[in-house]
This record gives structure tokens, sequence and C-alpha cells, in this order.
């Protein structure tokens, strides 16, 4: 291929294309070929991608998470009184929008497959924000139902949506960073929904209650911002707009080394089948499920908590501020981490410990002014847990290869999320305010039992790569591969193989854009 203007040089080795009937689109563009490329051409597809790619996530992750989380602050601004909830009404208000979600799984799963990007994050992005919107005209516990269902079931394929398109845009040692960039927007969306929350509440109006413009405010935010993503987004790599057809074919070569594909159209039932034999995907859903009972907590009753430690509700509002802050320097923290030590497991399981800590200060103490300090302490190591879902997804997406067995896996990583969300308000019952201590005791049971499902899998993922070493070898490869997606520069595939291939006479990355999964690879490297 020669340069056009300033373009960089890309040549191809053009080896025998690979059949491309049910491989990854990039094969479209670059077949069976090598494509030439640097360290410094990958950074620069990578600056390029953050700047279109990253940004568009990180803002509509933003508003989903906000949309989400104001249903804690409609509560301490009269939510309850003037729909007239009882009993465990809140809780299930809280608890809809997660049914839905798992309800919508399956079908979630199939439509990231088959639905371009382009045109689904838009639609989902619209939906939740119109019911959004409609949650400030509900007068009753029926109605407020009605519209965090909908708004659950918009919200559905967003987790899984966003760890796809981050898995097929950036190499496996970008994507921590990555994901964090867009998930710690938790820590974001918390802050600014408590000082929306502060100063719409302050609004006097005789037609609207404070709850009703916040809700109204955050939802029409959302909406506005739909034709935006649309206007925004590319579907992948191969209609990237913001890349020259150069470009393109080495954006596609410097994820070779994932050996996860780039995005296929194909639903592929045999991924479905291998995602449903594999114990590691039991590990995942359940360190997904026991993870989010504790973020579900925080997001519908922090404001409570907080209120039952003797604030009023403007000061409560306030001091969830830092909380938030505490999100986004955990979620970073914990992500820049894993990916300097390159070992998703053990940062994992100690960013669970604080947590542990922080409930059994709030289950011990008694809600005195005396203690009053320690009670917020103990209250904002919660925000820790907030570390655990990014390496969760991380390490997911970085583990599953195949489009089909990604969305899969994916979506029941957000259906077992969607279980914690129900599970955890649950918990809760507002006749045990303001210390909650059953609810407490069982989230420290909660916390204790997923740092041993986190050991569990880091020592299943080591078997694994066991495993593929002993595949390797019977099919005549070397047993050892550096994995070049870790490193922090990119390398090509076969720089640090040659031995290997040497002895093998074949080119390491073959089967990277057929669209195999994991176990179907066998050249695939388990990270944890």
């Amino acid at each position: 291929m020669e340069s056009i203007d300033n373009e960089p040089k890309v040549s191809y080795d053009q080896g025998e294309k690979p059949a491309a009937k049910h491989a990854d689109n990039a094969v479209k563009l670059i077949g069976g070929g090598r494509v030439e490329l640097t360290d410094e051409d990958s950074k620069r597809i990578r600056r390029k991608t953050d700047r279109t790619i990253l940004t568009v996530l990180v803002w509509v992750y933003f508003l989903q998470i906000l949309d989400k989380s104001v249903l804690g602050y409609g509560a301490t601004y009269g939510l309850q009184t003037d729909t007239h909830l009882q009993g465990n009404e809140y809780s299930l208000v809280g608890s809809i929008a997660p049914i839905a979600q798992l309800a919508w799984q399956p079908f979630s799963s199939f439509l990231i497959v088959k639905v371009p990007h382009r045109i689904l994050m838009p639609v989902l992005c619209l939906g939740w924000g119109i019911a959004q919107t409609l949650l400030a005209a509900c007068h009753n516990f029926q109605g407020l139902m009605a519209a965090r269902f909908f708004l659950g079931l918009f919200e559905a394929g967003c987790l899984p949506l966003f760890s796809i398109i981050t898995s097929q845009w950036y190499r496996r040692a970008e994507q921590p960073l990555r994901i964090a960039a867009w998930y710690g927007t938790n820590g974001i969306a918390t802050i600014v929904a408590a000082a929306l929350s502060y100063g719409l509440a302050h609004i006097k109006s005789d037609v609207l209650r404070p709850w009703q413009i916040i809700f109204l405010f955050v939802g029409l935010i959302t909406i506005v911002s739909a034709p935006i993503v649309y206007w925004r987004l590319d579907n992948d790599i191969l209609s990237a707009r913001f890349l020259t057809e150069n470009e393109k074919a080495q954006a596609i070569e410097r994820l070779r080394a994932n050996q996860t594909g780039t995005g296929n159209r194909e639903f592929k039932w045999k991924h479905v089948l291998e995602a449903a034999l594999e114990p590691k995907t039991y590990l995942w859903i359940g360190m997904s499920m026991l993870l989010n009972v504790g973020a579900s907590v925080t997001n519908t009753f922090g404001p409570l908590i907080l209120n039952g430690l003797g604030f009023d509700t403007y000061t409560t509002s306030l001091l969830n501020m830092p909380f938030g802050a505490i999100q986004i320097i955990v979620i970073l923290l914990a992500s820049y981490l894993a990916q300097k030590a390159r070992i998703k497991s053990v940062i994992l399981a100690a960013f669970v410990l604080p947590v542990v800590a922080g409930l059994a200060v709030l289950y011990v103490l008694p809600r005195n002014h005396s203690v009053q300090a320690a009670l917020i302490v103990g209250y904002y190591l919660l925000a820790f847990l907030y570390g655990g879902n990014p390496l969760i997804v991380t390490w997911i997406v970085g583990n599953t290869a195949g489009t089909t067995k990604k969305s899969i896996i994916m979506s029941l990583y957000n259906a077992a999320s969607s279980a914690g969300n129900i599970v955890g308000p649950l918990l809760f019952n507002k006749k045990d305010a303001p210390a909650y201590h059953p609810g407490l005791r069982a989230c420290l049971g909660i916390f204790v039992a997923l740092f041993g499902v986190v050991m569990i899998q880091w020592a299943n993922l080591i078997l694994l790569n066991k495993l593929q070493e002993r595949k390797r070898v019977s099919n005549g490869k070397q047993a050892k591969i550096v994995d070049q997606s870790m490193q922090n520069h990119y390398h090509s595939l076969e720089d640090d193989n040659l031995e290997g291939q040497q002895q093998e006479q074949h080119h390491l990355g073959d089967n990277a854009f057929l669209d195999l999964t994991d176990r179907e690879n066998d050249e695939f490297v388990y990270i944890y």
C-alpha cells in the first residue's frame, strides 16, 4: 500500500489469506498479511482512539451512573413522602431497575453482536433518558416502578457494550486504565449528583418538588446527548472516520497480540455452549454478584445511611461528595496498580479488605455524636469496593476471546451485577434504620466470600495456562509464549518468539482475527 501525503507507509506481508467466512471484519482489510507498525505508530493511533472513542464512553457511562444514582438523593428530598411509599416499597423501587436488566440480558448479548455499536449506544442512551425524565411525573409506587423498570431495561446493555468496545479498540495492556476512565465516572457522578441535588433542591417552585427538578434535569441532559453520541461514535476500526486507511490497518495489527479479536457480526451458538460449560464463567458471575450487593447499598442507601448518622438532608448531600472523590481515586489506583503489576487477582483481593473494615466499623459502633467521625470514615471505606468492578471487567475481557463468547460472558457479568443490585437493597429494611445492622452483617459475610472466590479464580487461570502449554506442545508449537499484549510498549507478536518460529515455521498470531474463542486458540495466554 503506497503512502498518501504524510500518512505512514504500511506494507503487508502477503501471506495466504485465511478463510474470512467466520472471521473478524478486520480480515476484509488486512487479509492474512502482516502490517508494519512501530511503537510510535501505536501510540499515535491510541491517542486518536482516546480522543474519539474513549471520550464517548466516558460521557455516556457518566450519564448512566448519574441517572441511576439520583434516586437516593430524591429520597432525601421527599420522594418517599410525596409518592406515599411505605414499608419495603422504596427498596423495591431501587431493585426494579436491576430486575429489568437481569431479564433483558439474553437479548442484550444478541443485540451487542448483531447491531452496529453506533446505532445501539445512542438508542440505549435515549431510552433511559426518557425513562429518567418520566420519573419526575410519577406520583405513586406503581408509576415509579414502571419508569425505573424501563430505565433498567435500556441500561442493561451499557456495561457489556462498553467492555466489548474497549476490548476491540485497545491492547490488553491499555485496557485497565481505559476501563477505569469510563467506570471511574461512578465517583464523578456521585460528586455531581450530590452537588446538583444540593443546588437544584434550593430552587423554589410552586409546581415541582425538589426531587422532580433533579430527575427532570438529569434526564433531559441524557436525551440531548443521544444524537451527539450517534454523531461521534464509530462501529469498529474498519469504519473509523478518524483514521486513514493506512491507520486502520495499523490499528488492527496492533491488536493482534491480544488474541481476542476486533469484532464480528455473526452470533455463534458454539461460543454460548463453551461459555456455559466453563467453571471460570461461574466464578466471574460469583464475583460480580457478591461485589455489586455492596455497590447497590451505597447507591441506593448511601445517603440514607449518612442521614442516619444525624445529619440534615443538605449536609448529607455534601458529605457524599468526598465519597465520590474517594471512588475516583480508588478506581484509578486499582487499575494503575493492576496495569503496572500485571496481576489483577492480588490487587482485587487487597481492595476487598478495606471494605470489610468499613462494614465492621458501621456494624460495631453505636449511632451517636461521640463516634460520628469514625462512622463517616467507615462509610468512606466502602468506596474501595468500586475499585473491584473495573478490575473484574478488565480481567474478563482480557481472558475471553470470540465476539459472541465475550458478549455472553459480559452479559452474564451484568446479569450477576443486576442480581447483586436486586439483593443489596432488600437486605436493608426501613424498620432497621438508622443502624441497618442486619444488612451490614449480611454484607460482611458477602465480602469475605468474595475474597475466597477471587483466590479460586486466580488458581483456575494458572491451571488453564498450563493446559494451554500442553495443547501447544501437542500441536507442535513451543510451550511458552511471551504475551506481547501485556507489554507497556508495542512489539510485534513475533519479536520475543523467534526461536519458536524457526522451529515451527509458524507465524504467531495467524489465529488472532479468526474469531476463535480462548479455548479454541492454542496461542491464547490467560492473564491473572
